[in-house]
């Protein structure tokens, strides 16, 4: 469409040769173009300068071409006005129009290495024995919107399915999060991934390994698609949960949506689980001396509960004897990586527990783990490049070092300096201006992207399936860059 714009700036602007008269209805050719684009792609906000541009070139077109020959003075020097104003805004238009779609743009997810594509299905689940702390009324039960990715049979014809299902509700809310007009990130809808809805599941095993995936505050279960995917690809099931009231906004299959509440809320009960005091905060009128990470936690075990009754009998009849709960592991960045400490200290069926960038709940120091666990993290000077308070700096690097320390099962300890809180989510996909704002650190987003996904597949490799892990053996000269500590009990 742009390149239709500029054909038409050409066409009004010089005198064409006989040989590209075609050139001459350039303006018209653009404005189907315009309109194929809405209906097959769909409007977009960063588009709005490009049908702008289309709309006055298409005006100055028909001054220029269709209007009759004898005219007043007047209305004569009136359409050279307006051809001149058309003409000069020109430039600043295809710029614009060309930047825009450029830096916030419908991207594409890489295609993962592994030998599997990836099928993937969405559930809503209740759970009826747990009474819903967030809401005050005593009757609620903790509901939680789950999707889970899958090794599928290969099919090139089908369409993938979005990023965000429901991006009409989150790209608003985390535009907010991020202090920016509501419209910003609407284009996400878009954004489609390597995965198809209910495709069916590989036949290559009988079952595969399964994990779950805990999204930080504010985020998403979408958020770490660059990751997941990887690991389907590589033979796990991965089941990722939005907890509501945590996550930036949930969207249930009747239509209601709960958003997140507020950082200065969340946060209060979050650090009564990292570093209590003696005065518990409370929700709802209830005193959590704890916190609110063990209730987070029964969440993940919750998941696991149900992941094993879809193993007797799936729904939708497709992932029934499929999931190797057996083999079960679970990992979460942030928020999802505090309450993954707390997930593995409860319940031994998680048998691999990988943490990314997150302190650790004060129980989960004084008990330590029995579990294998691997923390993939950066070091204190990254963190103070990226603009964190020092306190949080000494809470989360003092914390995950005492846990790797009284750890009783194998530890390993991943540092990636240069790589910020961003890199070990998707959002270094989502513009290729982030890294010149600095959102994004000193590392390149793929590169740590590429470092996230080895080291979490090598981890899970070795521990749920019992394969050969050369990367988990010392430093990689591969990553140069990782600064990598290995333990045994």
């Amino acid at each position: 469409m742009v390149f239709a714009d500029l054909l038409t700036f050409v066409a009004l602007t010089v005198s064409l040769p006989r040989t590209v008269r075609w050139m001459r209805y350039s303006a018209p050719i653009a404005l189907l173009i315009a309109v194929a684009q809405v209906l097959v792609e769909g409007a977009r906000w960063q588009m709005i300068p490009a049908y702008v541009l289309t709309g006055m070139f298409l005006l100055a077109w028909l001054l220029k071409n269709i209007a009759p020959a004898g005219q007043p003075a007047e209305q004569k020097r009136t359409h050279r006005v307006a051809f001149g104003s058309a003409v000069g805004m020109g430039v600043l238009g295809l710029v614009v129009s060309i930047a825009l779609p450029t830096v916030l743009p419908v991207f594409r997810f890489p295609h993962p290495s592994g030998r599997y594509e990836i099928g993937t299905l969405t559930y809503d689940w209740v759970d009826a024995s747990r009474q819903g702390v967030f809401s005050a009324d005593p009757n609620a039960r903790r509901e939680l919107m789950a999707q889970i990715w899958y090794p599928a049979k290969k099919d090139s014809s089908s369409p993938r399915a979005p990023y965000i299902a429901d991006a009409n509700v989150v790209a608003p809310a985390l535009a907010r999060l991020f202090h920016l007009p509501e419209f910003t990130f609407g284009h996400l809808k878009y954004v489609t991934t390597n995965a198809i809805s209910s495709a069916p599941v590989s036949d290559d095993q009988p079952s595969y390994p399964v994990l779950i995936f805990l999204e930080g505050l504010d985020g998403f279960r979408q958020m770490n698609t660059f990751q997941v995917e990887e690991l389907v690809s590589r033979g796990y099931v991965v089941a990722a949960i939005d907890q509501p009231y945590t996550a930036a906004s949930v969207v249930f299959p009747d239509g209601r949506q709960v958003a997140g509440l507020s950082k200065d809320q969340i946060n209060v009960l979050i650090q009564q689980s990292v570093e209590p005091v003696e005065s518990a905060p409370t929700l709802n009128g209830r005193a959590l001396k704890d916190g609110i990470i063990p209730y987070l936690a029964q969440d993940a075990m919750f998941t696991l509960d149900q992941l094993t009754a879809l193993n007797q009998a799936d729904p939708n009849g497709i992932l029934t004897g499929r999931l190797d709960v057996q083999r079960a592991g679970i990992f979460g960045v942030s928020l999802g990586g505090i309450t993954v400490n707390e997930a593995c200290r409860l319940d031994p069926r998680f048998q691999a527990c990988l943490v990314m960038d997150a302190p650790t709940p004060a129980d989960v120091v004084k008990a330590g783990l029995q579990q294998p666990t691997m923390w993939i993290t950066r070091d204190a000077k990254t963190m103070q490049l990226e603009g964190w308070p020092q306190a949080d700096i000494d809470q989360t690097q003092t914390t995950m070092r005492a846990a790797f320390e009284s750890l009783r099962g194998d530890g390993y300890f991943v540092q990636v300096p240069g790589m910020f809180h961003v890199n070990l989510t998707d959002i270094p996909n989502w513009s290729p201006l982030f890294p010149r704002l600095g959102v994004t650190g000193p590392i390149d987003g793929q590169r740590a992207h590429d470092v996230i996904s080895m080291y979490s597949v090598a981890f899970f490799d070795r521990h749920l399936i019992g394969s050969p892990a050369a990367l988990l053996d010392g430093p990689a000269s591969k990553y140069p860059e990782v600064l990598f500590e290995t333990r045994q009990p």
